[in-house]
């Protein structure tokens, strides 16, 4: 057999077929790598940094992992979603290698102190005594796909920028112009003259019953059943977690024995003071407060007496850095001017304006409160490892039925409507935070019958303080919304005609009385000749309305010019309304609020100087993007 195949190895049969055997081979094989060859496979190069296509894949799933939470999973990425998250990603790489060639050209290292700093300091990594845990932080890297290494890396770039963008950010100042310009356009009050139209004091006449038949047929979806669904679901968070968790007495003692301070808070107490370094003065100031002068008219006799006055906060004994002081302080009566009294620092005379009585809560207090707080700590940290559960059971193909029931789920099984009522029109059980509930309703009337339940990510909620959320959830059956039977709606019928025609009446007067201030009519005259009240509003700012003011007319208001009107609607009326007194503000009457928008000005203006930064910064060191690499990550 082996000498007959040899044999036909010499035929030129054989030597045919190998030859295009190797010529295959050459064209679709060893000449994909010729064909590599030379073709670069790098990302981006930022000055002598090159950034390789697994450190922006990287960037850039992660990116993408935290859109599809921003659109709780609901939204599938399109190409125009990817290629827009891709674009962040490769700005964030690309930033983050320009900067550190900029740390390495100013040879700024990060030291190992700080980095340590930085990690015991990052809240997600803390255990239930509040201080830093190994196994918590492991458990929060692996839920996010993180190893040490990697947040080691992430820990440095974090620390050395912001000591680089800090350093270039701290000798920025805010413009005596800038800022009164701005604090002018906050602090700004305006107030309004303004004719009422009130919906109540319309006559309409009875309406007849083909009226509001008429009425009836042209609002269906005013008088009908709203769509209800019948839903199972899920909800997984640190509260559910948390009813399943048990804490020792020992654990909750030691908690309460190792922050006994949080619970065993000495007197306080908040005290004016002006301090001078002659005694008559001393006494002579103190006549004069006990003689009736405020605050603001003491402050200005010590500093022409060549002293200084001081404002201390709700302080402990200890915190006053006087012990002759701190003992008077101590010993006084609230809100009496005391004698002259020596210290360290010259002669004090004082006036305690607040005392904080000491207290002292035992254990049994709070007990309670210690054990909740331990078990929410622990079951956040058990949060991310149970997510991972209950989604890998989704993946299993498990149901809500069978739903793991070690894991701290809460679940909820009824028939509900859009905004969360229950047959009855009361706020049906479901579990969660308002977060939690108002995105789970969501996805369950967009769902389709008996779909599969898969996992679904609800961010924090700051509102409320509620921690991040999981849920679930399927849809049972479907019941359309049904029209009601006329006569079960009649009387409804009846009053929603009315009240649209007694708003129609008072909408066509208020535009007859805007018409006539537009063509040149002052607002009182206008308003004298169809016999109406001319009303003022109360002098009001641009980001809140004062109380009993309009809300309506707010926005309108600070676009107006003098004597221009306008006309807005109100629950209960139609107003018109033109622009009336004005009240400028003057820094000099808020120094503490003019002072605190400086600083706001100084911080804004020094963002916008570590950005412009950072663009010259990647200017400087040259980008060059290797496209087709970029794409194809991003496909």
């Amino acid at each position: 057999m082996i000498s007959a195949f040899r044999k036909s190895l010499d035929s030129w049969v054989a030597r045919g077929f190998f030859l295009i055997l190797v010529a295959v081979f050459v064209v679709w094989g060893v000449g994909d790598v010729l064909r590599n060859m030379g073709r670069s496979t790098w990302a981006a190069r930022v000055g002598s940094q090159t950034i390789q296509p697994e450190v922006l894949a990287d960037a850039y799933r992660r990116q993408l992992a935290a859109a599809e939470r921003m659109f709780g999973g609901k939204i599938e990425p399109t190409p125009a979603i990817k290629r827009s998250v891709m674009q962040q990603a490769l700005q964030q790489v690309v930033t983050q290698a320009a900067l550190e060639e900029e740390e390495a050209r100013l040879r700024l290292t990060v030291p190992e102190a700080a980095l340590q700093r930085a990690l015991l300091d990052i809240p997600q990594f803390r255990g239930p005594t509040g201080q830093y845990d190994p196994a918590v932080a492991r458990q929060v890297l692996q839920a996010n796909n993180l190893t040490e290494a990697d947040l080691a890396r992430l820990i440095r770039e974090e620390v050395g920028n912001r000591q680089l963008l800090e350093s270039v950010g701290a000798g920025a100042g805010a413009p005596d112009v800038l800022t009164r310009a701005v604090f002018a356009f906050q602090q700004e009050k305006r107030g309004a003259d303004y004719v009422a139209f009130p919906f109540a004091q319309a006559t309409v006449a009875a309406p007849t019953d083909e009226q509001l038949q008429r009425w009836y047929d042209n609002h269906p979806d005013l008088y009908a059943t709203p769509e209800r669904r019948r839903i199972k679901a899920v909800v997984l968070s640190a509260d559910t977690i948390a009813r399943g968790i048990d804490v020792s007495d020992a654990d909750v003692k030691a908690a309460y024995d190792q922050h006994a301070a949080d619970f065993n808070q000495p007197e306080k107490r908040a005290v004016q003071m002006v301090l001078t370094q002659d005694e008559a003065k001393a006494a002579a100031l103190a006549a004069q407060w006990r003689g009736g002068a405020d605050w603001a008219a003491m402050q200005k006799a010590v500093k022409d007496a060549g002293g200084t006055g001081v404002e201390l906060p709700a302080s402990t004994k200890t915190e006053i850095p006087d012990p002759a002081l701190a003992d008077a302080v101590f010993a006084a009566q609230a809100d009496q001017v005391s004698a002259p009294v020596k210290g360290d620092f010259g002669w004090g005379v004082f006036r305690v304006t607040q005392v904080v009585p000491r207290e002292d809560k035992s254990f049994d207090q709070v007990k309670d409160e210690i054990a909740q707080k331990i078990k929410a700590e622990k079951a956040a940290g058990l949060l991310y490892d149970r997510a991972n559960q209950l989604d890998n059971a989704f993946g299993g193909g498990a149901d809500l039925d069978h739903v793991p029931s070690d894991i701290g789920a809460a679940g909820f099984l009824g028939t509900v409507t859009a905004q969360g009522t229950d047959l009855d029109g009361k706020p049906a059980p479901i579990p969660g935070s308002p977060a939690v509930r108002t995105a789970l309703l969501a996805a369950a009337f967009q769902a389709h019958p008996n779909e599969p339940p898969h996992m679904q990510e609800v961010p924090p909620d700051q509102a409320s303080g509620a921690g991040p959320a999981y849920y679930a959830v399927t849809v049972e059956s479907i019941e359309p919304p049904a029209p009601k039977p006329f006569d079960e709606v009649k009387e409804k019928v009846h009053d929603d005609y009315v009240a649209d025609a007694r708003r129609h009446i008072e909408d066509e007067a208020a535009a007859k009385l805007l018409t006539e201030v537009k063509a040149g009519k002052s607002l009182k005259d206008a308003a004298a000749t169809a016999g109406l009240a001319v009303a003022t509003t109360k002098l009001t700012g641009r980001s809140a309305p004062e109380a009993g003011f309009p809300v309506q007319l707010l926005r309108p208001l600070f676009d107006l010019k003098p004597g221009e009107p306008t006309m807005i609607e109100t629950p209960e009326a139609f107003l018109v309304a033109v622009r009336g007194q004005t009240e400028d503000p003057e820094p000099e009457k808020d120094p503490a609020g003019y002072a605190k928008l400086r600083d706001e000005v100084r911080e804004a203006i020094a963002t916008d100087v570590a950005v412009a930064f950072e663009t010259g910064v990647r200017a400087r060191a040259g980008v060059q993007v290797n496209r087709q690499v970029v794409d194809n990550i991003a496909q």
